[in-house]
């Protein structure tokens, strides 16, 4: 031990171990998340999770083992140096453990948040191994970049020397803002152009804020105005303005992130009836134009509704459905619970907090009455067979198992198309059969030279973190090949 620690040249790894012995790490326990009590956080709009404090910070930062060879930072899609920065928290040095942090990107508040960390840097946590719990990263991230909003004022950002190079970001979510930051850092001249009336994206419009507050999203946007980057809201690229124009006005590389804003419907008899709607708009309405909150968009409300699907956005709705005054939520999802792609997290949480979960089922039918509003659905009751392409078992009919349930309101949350208005509107850029734009994954550059593209309008359909991953490919790749 005493060799290696030499070998990587930093004697305070020594003084940790000498008050954490390799045994001792391996003996405590991962620390827990504070979290508002179920009853009280669905009568309000409160973040549910609380962050942890500077003490056990600290002491489960303790936990990480220092490998040499870290895979953890494998499974970070945008390459934070997971390793450097927790030592950091260690040994209570969180301001560097933030610049660590922002190295690589441009949202950690957001991604302490929001980001699947069990699927990702967490899940090669070398921990695993040993039968343990992995680091609590995720935690760890929130806590360091709250840290950092908390002492902002001690903090100075400055300007990175400008290039006088231009480039254009079409839309303003994860994918977007992390292109945007990395090209500010390198000192490009960014203008984002979101078409909405709020900057932010899905992190505005489709996370609510009890997991993630728009307070948290302004402020790291305000860190990127910081760094130089130009907001323009209102503007549709592609109607507002074309990409030929933003040519002609000199920009030299433009970023295309602008989502899957499309929602899926199951195509179900029922499904035009008034109040069965998609998660998108439900989610938007009262997310980012304030419905049911003295905002002037209405929103549909009831007493009985379901939500279809098992992903964290019908997650999301279930639990915004609660805060709405529903008196009964239903998740209704077609495989089991095991299969659910949402984070186990939002799951635990949607339980605490009253959700119905009705695995196994599948909706066949929605009824109405002789206004056209909906009144019930028709459920088919599922069983497992053979696995699909994804690995999961295929949800197979039970014949003669239907039955119906009464219902006010149906949120729809089976998955989301990309927005084809950008894309369609750039003559010659080739687009797949699912209308997500085709780049090189290596770089993210599209067929022609100067447009690169990332997040849902690539994949399909994407957590905020791959997006971001994407954006910060995609700008290092632009960057080399303007400067060249």
């Amino acid at each position: 031990m005493e060799d290696y620690n030499k070998s990587r040249g930093e004697a305070w790894r020594e003084e940790l171990r000498k008050s954490h012995t390799p045994k001792e790490r391996n003996t405590i326990e991962r620390v827990v998340m504070p979290q508002l009590d179920a009853k009280y956080r669905i009568t309000c709009n409160e973040e549910v999770n609380q962050g942890i404090t500077l003490e056990q910070a600290r002491r489960e930062a303790s936990r990480c083992l220092d490998c040499l060879n870290a895979q953890c930072v494998t499974g970070c899609p945008v390459g934070i140096n997971i390793p450097e920065f927790i030592k950091n928290v260690e040994r209570g040095e969180i301001g560097e453990a933030g610049r660590v942090i922002k190295r690589t990107s441009s949202l950690p508040a957001v991604c302490g948040r929001v980001c699947p960390q069990e699927k990702q840097c967490e899940s090669k946590c070398i921990k695993h191994k040993l039968k343990q719990e992995p680091v609590a990263i995720g935690y760890l991230e929130r806590f360091v970049a709250d840290w950092q909003i908390s002492h902002s004022k001690e903090e100075t950002t400055s300007m990175p020397e400008r290039n006088g190079i231009k480039v254009a970001v079409v839309g303003s979510g994860p994918a977007g803002l992390s292109f945007a930051g990395e090209m500010a850092k390198q000192g490009f001249d960014v203008s984002v152009f979101e078409a909405l009336h709020e900057i932010g994206g899905v992190l505005k419009y489709g996370i609510p804020e009890f997991r993630l507050p728009n307070t948290i999203v302004d402020h790291e946007i305000e860190g990127l105005r910081k760094l130089g980057v130009r907001f323009e809201k209102n503007v549709l690229v592609g109607k507002t303005i074309t990409i030929d124009e933003l040519k002609a006005e000199g920009y030299k590389g433009i970023f295309v992130g602008s989502g899957a804003g499309f929602p899926r419907f199951m195509n179900i008899p029922g499904e035009n009836l008034n109040g069965v709607m998609s998660s998108n708009e439900y989610l938007t309405r009262i997310n980012l134009m304030n419905a049911g909150r003295g905002g002037d968009t209405p929103v549909l409300k009831g007493d009985t509704i379901a939500v279809i699907g098992g992903g964290n956005t019908a997650m999301d709705s279930t639990r915004t459905a609660l805060r709405m005054g529903a008196k009964r939520v239903i998740l209704v999802y077609r495989r089991s619970e095991k299969e659910m792609p949402a984070r186990r997290e939002e799951v635990h949480h949607a339980k605490e907090e009253g959700v119905e979960f009705m695995t196994l089922h599948n909706p066949v039918e929605y009824l109405g009455d002789e206004k056209g509003r909906v009144v019930a659905m028709k459920v088919q009751r599922m069983e497992l067979g053979e696995p699909d392409a994804s690995g999961r078992r295929s949800p197979v009919a039970v014949e003669g198992a239907i039955e119906e349930i009464a219902v006010d309101l149906v949120i729809v949350a089976v998955g989301v198309q990309p927005n084809q208005l950008v894309p369609r509107s750039i003559e010659g850029l080739e687009i797949s059969k699912r209308n997500t734009i085709v780049v090189d994954e290596s770089s993210m550059r599209s067929n022609i030279g100067d447009i690169y593209a990332g997040g849902d309008i690539v994949r399909g359909g994407a957590t905020v973190i791959l997006a971001m991953g994407d954006g910060r490919r995609a700008a290092i790749n632009m960057a080399k090949q303007l400067t060249q």
